[in-house]
């Protein structure tokens, strides 16, 4: 007996030693994919799971120099990288995830900063869109609503505050930098909520529903101009404020969640929204390149770019790092409703695109100015992936779309940037056929 007890003490210990082991290595790894077993809950049945093969409007092309199973499979793998390399599990807080923005200082120069909403609004799309696929996908994105909940804007606390750094005993949101909200990344983490219902249901731990109808409602109040109806830049713009309650983002002009918006809510004032976003985009982009800036205000002329820094570079007034999404962004709602109203400045980009580079991916730069000069010479992803949404509206560009295509998934995840590698993996889902509406 004495033996048998001294074994079965062995045996423990050796069991404990290699449990040790393995919780080490997998903090040392750092993947999300680690759920164990404590934290597991019950999760629902994916009801749109990936791939589900959007039937877009008509006259909508996606590539055809790969099959659809290659395609998806380009998601599945690039949505494999990104999720390792930036979903992360806050390490103070067990149940809570993170989109990391700031590895190696490559969106910020301090070292603490980790995250952001627009991050968070990625993260929370993307795990909807991929669940099916991903098996831990609702774990995740639960994990993300909670962290955007733990840290809300001192201004509406339905919002959440921009950015968040870790502090070495927790990660809080970076008051030097304000504790206020900006207008993408609201839009896109309600936008994943109303996903998420469509695809776990909201009888769960979290009523997504109703938590969507939260967020959409504090983004009418303190992210739309009452009078001039268009999107502000976050909730700390004020309607009165004449130099910031005059300003707008046009990178923010995500069609599709505004049409969600007044669907779920049933609130007239999201089809002023829309009408308005519609009429700036018009008034707005460059008549011979179909470019957009980054930043315009409204101005007794109409609404204008500005000619000097406004809020962040002197290329606030260009087709710049924060524009570089707009194709992506209008586009997606043409390829899901048909709406004409944007079809000449995606015609028009078009276009001036396959001119300006010779129909050749890697010509394309990073920045123009309205006009179409370049302003960074030197190629980045962040600029080439939108252009294959924007792309897909129409035939005549189906040799372009397959060399956007063939170019953007040849780039590897880790010799690119946390804003490169996301806005690839949404415009992918996109371009493939697999982004849906709630």
């Amino acid at each position: 007996m004495k033996n048998k007890v001294k074994w079965l003490l062995c045996f423990a210990l050796i069991v404990g030693s290699l449990q040790a082991m393995f919780i080490q290595t997998a903090a040392a790894n750092d993947t999300p994919n680690e759920v164990t077993e404590s934290e597991a809950g019950v999760f629902a049945t994916p009801q749109r799971p990936f791939p589900q093969h959007t039937s877009y409007v008509a006259g909508v092309i996606k590539p055809n120099n790969v099959t659809q199973t290659q395609m998806d499979n380009e998601v599945k793998r690039l949505y494999n990288e990104w999720r390792t390399r930036y979903l992360k599990k806050n390490p103070y807080v067990s149940n809570q995830y993170f989109v990391h923005y700031n590895l190696n200082q490559e969106s910020d120069d301090n070292p603490q900063v980790v995250t952001t909403s627009e991050a968070n609004g990625y993260g929370m799309l993307v795990t909807a869109i991929m669940a099916g696929h991903d098996p831990n996908a609702q774990q995740y994105f639960d994990g993300l609503y909670r962290f955007y909940k733990a840290h809300l804007s001192s201004i509406n606390s339905n919002l959440m505050a921009w950015q968040q750094i870790d502090n070495g005993s927790a990660i809080i949101n970076n008051a030097a930098a304000g504790v206020t909200a900006a207008t993408d990344g609201d839009m896109d983490i309600a936008y994943g909520l109303l996903l998420a219902d469509k695809q776990w249901g909201s009888s769960g731990a979290i009523n997504y529903k109703a938590a969507a109808i939260q967020i959409i409602n504090a983004i009418m109040a303190s992210q739309v101009h009452q009078t001039a109806w268009h999107l502000k830049l976050g909730d700390w713009a004020q309607d009165s404020d004449p130099q910031w309650g005059k300003g707008t983002r046009p990178s923010d002009y995500m069609l599709n969640h505004l049409r969600a918006f007044r669907t779920v809510t049933s609130d007239s004032r999201w089809d002023n929204v829309l009408n308005q976003t519609y009429f700036i985009i018009d008034q707005l982009y460059n008549k011979s390149t179909g470019l957009l800036p980054d930043f315009a205000t409204k101005e007794s002329s109409g609404y204008k770019p500005p000619q000097t820094t406004y809020l962040e570079t002197i290329y606030d007034g260009k087709y710049y790092y924060n524009a570089s999404r707009t194709p992506w962004r209008i586009a997606t709602d043409y390829l899901l409703t048909g709406d004409i109203r944007a079809k000449a400045q995606l015609t028009k980009l078009n276009q001036w695109i396959k001119s300006k580079t010779g129909s050749n991916p890697a010509q394309i730069q990073a920045g123009y100015d309205l006009s179409g000069n370049v302003i960074g010479t030197y190629y980045d992803l962040t600029f080439v992936t939108p252009f294959a949404v924007s792309a897909a509206i129409d035939s005549s560009n189906q040799a372009w779309l397959n060399a956007l295509w063939t170019n953007t998934v040849s780039k590897q995840t880790n010799q690119n940037t946390y804003f490169s590698n996301s806005i690839r993996i949404l415009s992918l889902i996109t371009v493939s056929g697999n982004w849906w509406r709630p």
